[in-house]
């Protein structure tokens, strides 16, 4: 253990952090000189870039020139962009790291201004003379599945000129979603709220997720009413900003001869909107299964009445098992062997080469992620504390970087990354293999109902949370092209039946919660969040057939991982064994949840006895 030491005492600065415990950048580049170099050169390649536009129509050879110039200088934007943002957030404070990520980012944006012209100039290559330029030049053939994905929107593309109109709007476009960011994180000011320890204390955001899960009902309830009363004060100002952004979603949908704001979202992944359907329809009859969660929670927390501030309070306490970085690497190799050892290989090649910033420290960035380029290693950050918690936030990021690596290692750069459809996928696949090894191992029944409830508590968050928010943000886009004006009343009314519908008839219809839209970023996302519900039922299916060996069943999911954007996102899954345009995997994943809350019935009900 020497070199894991963690001062717990006080925060690390980051010079004191062993090395060991640190990721190794030098394989970005070795040093700050070398990317600042190749951050010049970059600079320098603008003009080229600039140059070759209104070129790329003109010839077969041409059109791969342009291609693999626009490639090749994304490419090395990602690897300067990728050292500048880890090394920025592993002390934020670093004014040096600062500075390099502001240049980094000013080039990302020259760049991106200088290529801006790429898509729309392969547009307006007529159908029939980009067939014959794909025929008659071989080095063209790579790029088929790109030129396919780029010009199957051709119909929706309008003019240079009016793209480019649309385009100098942006700023206006995004100005609701600004707003809504500008008051729910600078300009709101929340009361002072009592803590555990009776202190007044400011609320905030972060606080606020802490406090709904206190063991003390009081300091749950104030910082619930005590958030939704400030809420409730600007709630005109939040129906605005959220009905102008639908607005404008629906505008520009129609403009792009979309039916919907919905069929333009999913247009870009070439996601059929009987996806997003399917789930609503699935979720929305296995209902009652939340419902006997729900009934669960009220009767373990022992309360005559159960409000929607005690849903986050865990059942079970503090988690009965904690992890050490050490024993936390040991048990995430025992947990995913269901992988098999290509994949071992690849988390030990992990643990051993520094690919993951273990400690906490001063300055840094707080959370956890996994981060990368085409060129680097799928990088993680962590803020370890000895938790189980965290243990599953490990096998969760290392889902997204063995996802990347072996993307990267299966596909050229073109294709070398992947779509956050299929990017929320192999995450949660880890965590389910994870929870079925604990469950295998782990005979005290105080662990298993932690791990249970851990599981089931992750399931409501994500799949029916998550479609509760894809129900709302559904109807509140078609209301707006029937021409219903969306005041706070209307969205506020329909946003408490709907809570009331998932949450089912154990809980109290709090009046605060119809106003829970008001704080929802994500309903500024433009159909993003089905995403979460789908990714994590695909997951819990996958997961089911690996660890119970089903023939051919992790060589269809390793396909999965290594096809990056080689193909439409749906084909993908379908390679992998599952057709997410059908219901059967989220009726899979329902079966598992309902497998995971009878047994932790039975173990309660064991428990009480």
């Amino acid at each position: 253990g020497g070199k894991w030491i963690r001062n717990t005492e006080k925060h690390l600065k980051r010079a004191e952090v062993p090395e060991a415990s640190t990721w190794d950048l030098t394989a970005i580049f070795p040093t700050d000189a070398a990317f600042e170099k190749e951050l010049d050169e970059l600079a320098g390649a603008v003009p080229f870039i600039r140059a070759l536009q209104g070129t790329i129509g003109s010839s077969s050879q041409a059109l791969l020139k342009g291609i693999e110039e626009v490639l090749e200088i994304n490419q090395k934007l990602e690897r300067v962009y990728v050292y500048s943002h880890l090394k920025n957030d592993q002390d934020t404070a670093d004014s040096l790291y600062q500075n390099l990520h502001d240049k980094a980012l000013s080039i990302l944006t020259s760049v991106s201004e200088a290529t801006s012209w790429f898509e729309p100039e392969i547009m307006e290559i007529p159908e029939d003379e980009l067939e014959k330029y794909l025929a008659e030049n071989d080095k063209l053939k790579p790029y088929a599945h790109l030129l396919d994905s780029l010009t199957s929107a051709r119909e929706h593309v309008l003019t240079a000129r009016e793209e480019e109109l649309l385009a100098g709007a942006g700023e206006i476009f995004a100005a609701p979603s600004k707003t809504f960011s500008v008051l729910n994180n600078a300009d709101m000011t929340f009361p002072k709220v009592k803590n555990e320890e009776g202190q007044e204390v400011q609320l905030t955001h972060g606080l606020y997720g802490k406090l709904m899960e206190s063991p003390d009902r009081e300091v749950r309830e104030g910082a619930f009413k005590a958030l939704y009363k400030t809420y409730d004060g600007l709630k005109n100002t939040f129906a605005t900003t959220l009905s102008t952004n639908v607005k404008a979603h629906n505008y520009k949908a129609k403009v792009h001869k979309y039916e919907s704001a919905r069929a333009a979202a999913l247009a870009n992944n070439h996601i059929p909107e009987s996806v997003y359907d399917t789930l609503l329809d699935v979720v929305n009859e296995h209902l009652p299964l939340l419902h006997r969660y729900v009934d669960l929670r009220k009767d373990l927390l022992g309360v005559e009445e159960l409000h929607m501030y005690d849903m986050y309070t865990p059942l079970t306490g503090e988690a009965p098992i904690k992890y050490s970085i050490e024993a936390a690497m040991e048990e995430t190799l025992k947990g995913l062997q269901p992988l098999g050892e290509d994949y071992l290989a690849i988390l030990q090649e992990a643990f051993d080469n520094r690919w993951i910033d273990w400690l906490e420290n001063e300055g840094k960035r707080s959370g956890a992620y996994s981060s990368g380029a085409y060129d680097t290693n799928p990088y993680i950050l962590m803020n370890w504390q000895d938790s189980l918690n965290q243990l599953y936030t490990l096998v969760h990021e290392l889902g997204h970087s063995v996802h990347s690596y072996l993307t990267r290692k299966n596909q050229p750069y073109v294709y070398g990354d992947y779509s956050i459809f299929l990017a929320e996928i192999a995450s949660p696949t880890n965590e389910n293999i994870l929870t079925d090894y604990l469950l295998k191992t782990q005979t005290d029944p105080k662990v298993r109902i932690y791990i249970l409830n851990h599981y089931l508590d992750g399931f409501k968050g994500t799949i029916f949370r998550q479609t509760q928010f894809a129900e709302f943000e559904h109807y509140i886009h078609q209301k707006a092209l029937e021409g219903v004006p969306l005041t706070q009343d209307f969205m506020t009314s329909y946003y408490a039946e709907l809570n009331a519908k998932y949450y089912g008839p154990s809980v109290e219809k709090d009046p605060e919660i119809g106003i829970e839209w008001t704080r929802i970023p994500h309903f500024y996302y433009n159909y993003y969040v089905y995403q979460y519900a789908t990714g994590f039922s695909a997951a819990t299916a996958l997961a089911k057939r690996i660890v119970e060996g089903e023939e051919g069943a992790l060589e269809k999911y390793l396909s999965y991982l290594k096809a990056g954007n080689s193909d439409y996102p749906i084909e993908v899954m379908k390679k992998a064994g599952v057709d997410m345009t059908q219901s059967a995997y989220i009726e899979d994943a329902m079966k598992v949840f309902e497998e995971r809350l009878n047994e932790l019935e039975q173990l309660i009900a064991a428990q009480q006895t």
